[in-house]
C-alpha cells in the first residue's frame, strides 16, 4: 500500500509492494503521530457524514450507547438500535423520527454481555473491541438497493480512494427452506462495478439479516476488503480470514418474520453499518485496528505505568507475557466506561451496570497484574479519552469529573480485594496442578464472585492463562440458586402469567393498510367525560379478529378505538384504567371491558383487558370510562414530580439531570444524577419549596408547540435520551417554577394536591439517586403522623435526666420512629432528638452506676472483712452494681486484695427486684481450686436455675441470664454448689 501525494489515490495495487500487509502475529505498531496521518479517525468519521449529507440524509445525532429508556438493550450495538420503532411500525406520528426518509450517523456501540458479546475476545486478537464507532446510513421507505449499492462504491472509491481491485461484494444466494430465491437484484447492482468473480453468493447465515426471533429482516449485501491485493481471494471471503475482512454491511430490510414465517414488508428499509475502527485501519495502512491514530494516546499513558515495558504488537503465543494484550483490553475498556458512564450508565450488580464493573474489573486485573501497574492507573487514562474524542462527543467533557470520581472509586473498591483474589487463585493453581488436576470447581469459582468480587468471566480468562478450565456449568447452578429467591418474588408479581399483548410493524402496517387511522387520544387531557367511540380492530393473542369475530366474555383481547379517553403509559405516568361499554345502536348498554393496560404503538392506542360481560366486534359503538377518582391521585404525583425536580436543581445545583420517574395512584418516584446522599438541610429545603408550591396554589398550564420553539424556551426541561414528538406539549407551573416537555395528564392549579411529603432519599447506583415523595391523603397521614412523633419527641425531651429507664424509652421511640411513614427530613430531625435524650439517659445512668459501684465497693469490702473474721473462705453475695460487668471487676480486684485467700461470687440484677437480667461473677484462688471448687462450673451450676448461661477459667468466671424472676434461688444455688464442693460454712 503507499499513502495518497498530491492527486495520487491511496491503496492502488498496479505495483507489487501494494502487499505491504501479511498475516503475522505481530501488528505494525510505528504509528506516526497524528498530525502526519491523512485519514485521522476524525476525519474519516466527519468525511463520511458529510458524503451522506450531500446525498440528501439528515444527519441524526448518536444516541446514548447506554440506552436508558430501552429496557430491552443492554447497550446500543448497532446503528440501528435508535430507528427500531420505524423498523417495527411503532413510531409516534408526531415523533421527529416519524419524519425521517434518510438518515445518517456515527453511532456509540458497546457490545459487551447479551446476545452480542465481544468482551471475551478483547486484546486477544487486533480487531474485537467492546466499545466502537459504527458508521451508519438508513433509507426508510425511500431509496432501495440500487441507490445503496451505488452510494457505498462510490464513497469508497472515489472520496476514500480505496483500490477497487481490492473489494469484493457478496449476496444471498437464496435459501429453499425460507421459500426465497437469491438476491439476483443485488447481484446484477454489484455487477455494474465488479467483475463476476468478486461479486461472490454467501448462504443465509452470512447473509441473511434479522433483528430477533421475529421482527424485521431480509437479506443484506457485504463489502470485503483484501489487504494483500494481486490476487484471487474470493474463496477467502466470509472465510475468517484475517487479510480478506468484511468493512460495509447493507442491509435490504423488505421481510416481516411471524409466527407463520416471512412476509412482505409494506415499505421497504435500507440499514447498512462499517465500522470507524476498520475503515481508519485500512485508510492508515494499518493491519491492525490498535494502531490507528486514536489508541496511540492511550497506548503511550499506559507505559507511563507499565513496569513490563511498552505495546509491541505482539498476538497470540507469540504475546507469552500477555503484555500486549492487556494494553489492548485495558485500551479498549477505557473507552467502552468513558462512553457509556458520560451516557448515564453506572456500574452496580445488576444487568448493564453489572457489565460496566466486569469490565472496569477486568482492565484493572490486566493493568496491576500483568502490566504490574499500581493501584489507580486505570483513572488516569479517562482524561485521555476525553481529550481524544471530546471533540466529537462533547458530553465526554461535560462528563468528565462524574466519570473520574466513580472510575477511581470503582477502581480502589475492587483493588481492595484484588491482591486477594489474585493470592487465591495463585494458590488454587498451584494446588490444583500438584494434584495433576485441571479444573476450577464451581465452589471455588462462586468463592471468587461472591466473596472477592471476580466476575465469572475474569476467573474464566485467568484459568485459561494458567491452562486451566473452569466448572461453568457448576457455577451457573450455584449463581442460579442464588438469584432463586428474588426470581420467585418477581414471577409472584407478575399478573397471572397472562401474555402480554404487544403491536409491532405487521400489525401496526395492516391497520394503516385497512385505511385504520391512529387513535384520536386528545380527550385524554379532559376531565369526567364519557367519551363516545367505535371499535376499530380487536387484536388477541393469535392476531386481529377479522370477518365480524367477536370477542366474548372472558376473552383477553385489546381494542384499538377511534377516540379514546385513556392516557396511555408514557413519561414514567402510569396508564389509566377503568372500563369501555359496549351500547346498542339505540344507545343501550350491552356488556362491559375492564380495562388493565393501555400502550400506544405507532399512534394506536392499544387498550388491553378482559371482556367482563356480553360480547363486542368490530364497529361496535362503545363508550371510555376512566377511572376518574384514580387518575386524580395520579395527576397530583405527576404535577409535583415537576415542582420536585425544579426544586432539586434549585437546592442542588443545575449538574441535576432526571435519570427516571414513576407517577401512580399512591407515590411518586424522581431518579436524579447527584454524587452523594442528600442531608437533612438539603431535604427540608427540597420539601419545603415543594410545599410552597401548593401552599401558593400555583396554576398548571399546557401548550403545543413546535419542537424547536419549545427547546428555544428559557429553562425548559427535558430528560436526558428521551425522544419528543414535534409539536410538543409544554407544561408549566407557576409562572417560573417548572417548564418542561410533558404529556402527562396534569392538575389546574397546585392546590389540589393539598399536602406533600417527601418520604424517601436513598441510593440507585453510583451517582443516581431516588427520592419518593406522596401527595393528597397519603402525606397528610405523613404529616400527622409526623406530628404525633414530635409531640412523643418533645415529651421525652421535657423528661428529667434521671427519670427511671429513660434510656430504654428512647430507644423505643427510635425503633417505633425508624417503622412510621412521615416525612424524611422530620425523621432525621426527629432521630437527632432522640439520640440526644438518650444520650442523656446513658450519662445519667453511668454517673448514677457510678455512685451505687462506690457504695456496693464499701459494702463488699465490709462483709469481706466479716467473713475473714469467721474464718470463712468462700462468700458469696447479692451486689448492686447494675450487672456492669467493668464494675464486676473492681468488685472483685476488691475482693483479692482485702481476702487474696478468699472464693467469692457476686450475683448482680439489672435493675433491683425487677426480674429481669442477671449477671453472675466470681473467683477462686488456687488453694481452694485444689480443693475442688471450679469457678466455670461455679457459675454455671448459680445461673442454671434461671436458665442463664456463663464460663470461663478455672480461676475465674462469669455469665449471665436474660431473665430472673428468683434472685435468692441464684444465692441458695451458689452457696450449695461451693459447700458440696468444700464442705465449708459459706454464710
Amino acid at each position: 500500500m503507499s499513502r495518497r501525494v498530491g492527486g495520487v489515490p491511496l491503496f492502488m495495487s498496479s505495483t507489487s509492494d501494494s502487499g505491504s500487509s501479511s498475516s503475522s502475529s505481530s501488528s505494525s505498531s510505528s504509528t506516526p503521530p497524528v498530525e502526519d496521518i491523512e485519514w485521522t479517525v476524525d476525519k474519516v468519521r466527519s468525511t463520511f457524514v458529510d458524503f451522506f449529507v450531500e446525498k440528501d440524509h439528515t444527519y441524526h445525532p448518536s444516541s446514548a450507547c447506554a440506552p436508558l429508556n430501552d429496557p430491552t438493550l443492554l447497550f446500543t450495538n448497532a446503528g440501528m438500535n435508535q430507528f427500531k420503532s420505524i423498523f417495527l411500525g411503532q413510531t409516534d406520528p408526531n415523533s421527529p423520527l416519524s419524519k425521517l426518509t434518510r438518515a445518517t450517523n456515527s453511532q456509540k456501540c458497546i457490545r459487551a454481555g447479551g446476545k452480542h458479546n465481544d468482551l471475551d475476545d478483547v486484546g486477544r486478537d487486533t480487531y474485537h473491541h467492546t466499545f466502537f464507532e459504527m458508521l451508519g446510513t438508513w433509507s426508510f421507505g425511500d431509496y432501495f438497493k440500487k441507490e445503496a449499492i451505488d452510494y457505498a462504491w462510490e464513497l469508497l472509491t472515489q472520496v476514500y480512494h480505496i483500490d477497487p481491485n481490492r473489494l469484493y461484494a457478496t449476496y444471498f444466494e437464496g435459501d429453499p427452506s425460507l421459500g426465497l430465491e437469491p438476491d439476483e437484484e443485488a447481484r446484477q447492482f454489484w455487477l455494474k462495478h465488479l467483475p463476476e468473480e468478486r461479486v461472490i453468493a454467501c448462504n443465509a447465515e452470512d447473509n441473511f439479516w434479522e433483528m430477533g426471533d421475529t421482527g424485521p429482516c431480509g437479506p443484506c449485501s457485504e463489502l470485503h476488503y483484501d489487504r494483500i491485493g494481486n490476487r484471487d481471494a474470493s474463496a477467502l471471503v466470509n472465510a475468517d480470514d484475517p487479510n480478506l475482512i468484511e468493512i460495509w454491511n447493507i442491509v435490504f430490510i423488505q421481510y416481516n418474520r411471524d409466527e407463520t414465517g416471512l412476509s412482505t414488508l409494506p415499505a421497504q428499509h435500507i440499514d447498512t453499518g462499517m465500522g470507524l475502527e476498520r475503515l481508519a485501519s485500512l485508510l492508515q495502512n494499518k493491519s491492525s485496528n490498535y494502531d490507528i491514530d486514536a489508541f496511540q494516546p492511550l497506548f503511550q499513558k499506559m507505559a507511563e505505568h507499565s513496569k513490563v515495558g511498552p505495546y509491541t504488537g505482539l498476538v497470540g503465543a507469540d504475546d507469552m507475557t500477555l503484555k500486549d494484550t492487556a494494553y489492548r483490553a485495558i485500551a479498549d475498556h477505557a473507552r467502552a466506561l468513558s462512553f457509556a458512564l458520560a451516557d448515564g450508565a453506572v456500574p452496580n450488580n445488576e444487568g448493564r451496570g453489572y457489565v460496566l464493573r466486569r469490565i472496569l474489573r477486568r482492565a484493572t486485573r490486566y493493568g496491576q497484574q500483568i502490566l504490574k501497574a499500581d493501584p489507580g492507573f486505570f483513572a488516569t487514562l479517562i482524561p485521555v479519552v476525553v481529550d481524544t474524542f471530546g471533540g466529537a462527543y462533547p458530553e465526554l467533557v461535560k462528563q468528565q469529573d462524574v466519570i473520574l470520581e466513580i472510575v477511581e472509586d470503582e477502581e480502589k473498591a475492587f483493588s481492595v480485594m484484588l491482591d486477594r483474589g489474585i493470592k487465591f487463585f495463585t494458590d488454587l493453581e498451584g494446588e490444583l496442578k500438584g494434584k495433576k488436576q485441571s479444573t476450577v470447581t464451581a465452589d471455588k469459582a462462586f468463592f471468587l464472585y461472591d466473596t472477592l468480587g471476580f466476575p465469572i468471566d475474569l476467573t474464566v480468562l485467568m484459568a485459561e492463562e494458567a491452562g486451566l478450565e473452569v466448572d461453568h456449568a457448576g457455577f451457573e447452578r450455584e449463581l442460579e440458586a442464588q438469584k432463586q429467591r428474588s426470581r420467585d418474588a418477581r414471577n409472584a408479581a407478575r399478573s397471572g402469567g397472562a401474555q402480554r399483548l404487544e403491536l409491532i410493524a405487521e400489525q401496526t402496517s395492516w391497520l394503516a393498510d385497512q385505511a385504520i387511522v391512529p387513535t384520536d387520544d386528545n380527550p385524554k387531557y379532559k376531565w369526567d367525560v364519557e367519551t363516545m367511540s367505535s371499535v376499530q380492530a380487536i387484536f388477541g393473542t393469535e392476531g386481529f379478529l377479522i370477518d365480524g369475530t367477536k370477542a366474548s366474555k372472558g376473552d383477553r383481547v385489546g381494542l384499538i378505538l377511534d377516540k379514546s379517553a385513556f392516557y396511555g403509559e408514557a413519561g414514567g405516568q402510569e396508564a389509566d384504567i377503568g372500563s369501555i361499554a359496549f351500547l346498542s345502536e339505540d344507545g343501550e348498554r350491552t356488556g362491559a371491558f375492564t380495562v388493565t393496560e393501555v400502550q400506544a404503538y405507532a399512534g394506536f392506542l392499544l387498550h388491553s383487558g378482559v371482556v367482563e360481560e356480553g360480547s363486542v366486534e368490530v364497529g361496535a359503538s362503545v363508550k371510555c370510562l376512566v377511572d376518574y377518582e384514580r387518575r386524580r391521585d395520579v395527576a397530583p404525583n405527576h404535577s409535583m414530580t415537576h415542582v420536585l425536580n425544579a426544586a432539586l436543581r434549585q437546592v442542588l445545583g443545575d449538574a441535576v439531570e432526571q435519570r427516571g420517574s414513576l407517577c401512580n395512584d399512591e407515590k411518586l418516584r424522581f431518579d436524579f444524577s447527584h454524587k452523594k446522599a442528600m442531608n437533612v438541610k438539603q431535604l427540608r429545603e427540597t420539601e419545603d419549596i415543594c410545599k410552597a408550591a401548593i401552599a401558593e396554589a400555583q396554576t398548571v398550564t399546557s401548550k403545543v408547540m413546535p419542537l424547536e420553539e419549545a427547546k428555544a424556551i428559557d429553562g425548559v426541561r427535558a430528560v436526558f435520551g428521551e425522544v419528543y414528538p414535534d409539536p410538543v406539549r409544554v407544561v408549566t407551573v407557576g409562572s417560573d417554577t417548572s417548564v418542561e416537555f410533558c404529556g402527562g395528564t396534569h392538575v389546574d392549579n397546585t392546590a389540589e394536591a393539598q399536602a406533600f411529603a417527601l418520604v424517601e432519599e436513598t441510593a440507585v447506583a453510583k451517582g443516581i439517586r431516588r427520592i419518593t415523595a406522596v401527595t393528597k391523603n397519603v402525606a397528610i397521614k405523613a404529616i400527622e403522623e409526623g406530628a404525633k412523633f414530635e409531640s412523643m419527641v418533645a415529651e421525652a425531651e421535657g423528661l428529667s435526666a434521671d427519670s427511671p429507664g429513660l434510656d430504654k424509652k428512647a430507644g423505643a421511640l427510635r425503633k417505633e420512629l425508624d417503622a412510621a411513614f412521615v416525612s424524611a427530613p422530620l425523621k432525621a430531625d426527629l432521630r437527632a432528638k432522640i439520640e440526644v435524650i438518650q444520650k442523656k439517659g446513658i450519662e445519667a445512668n453511668k454517673a448514677a452506676l457510678a455512685q451505687r459501684v462506690d457504695k456496693c465497693l464499701n459494702g463488699v469490702k465490709e462483709e469481706v472483712e466479716a467473713a475473714m473474721a469467721e474464718s470463712k473462705r468462700v462468700l458469696v453475695l447479692n451486689v448492686d452494681i447494675g450487672a456492669d460487668s467493668k464494675a464486676s471487676q473492681k468488685v472483685m480486684n476488691a475482693v483479692k486484695k482485702t481476702a487474696p485467700d478468699m472464693a467469692f461470687m457476686g450475683i448482680s440484677e439489672e435493675e433491683m427486684g425487677s426480674g429481669g437480667k442477671v449477671m453472675a461473677f466470681c473467683i477462686v484462688p488456687d488453694a481452694i481450686l485444689g480443693d475442688g471448687l471450679n469457678a466455670n462450673e461455679w457459675v454455671k451450676a448459680a445461673l442454671e436455675s434461671c436458665g442463664g448461661r456463663g464460663g470461663g477459667k478455672p480461676g475465674s468466671a462469669q455469665g449471665q441470664a436474660g431473665e430472673c424472676s428468683d434472685i435468692e434461688a441464684v444465692l441458695a444455688e451458689a452457696n450449695s454448689f461451693a459447700t458440696e464442693k468444700l464442705g465449708a460454712i459459706t454464710s
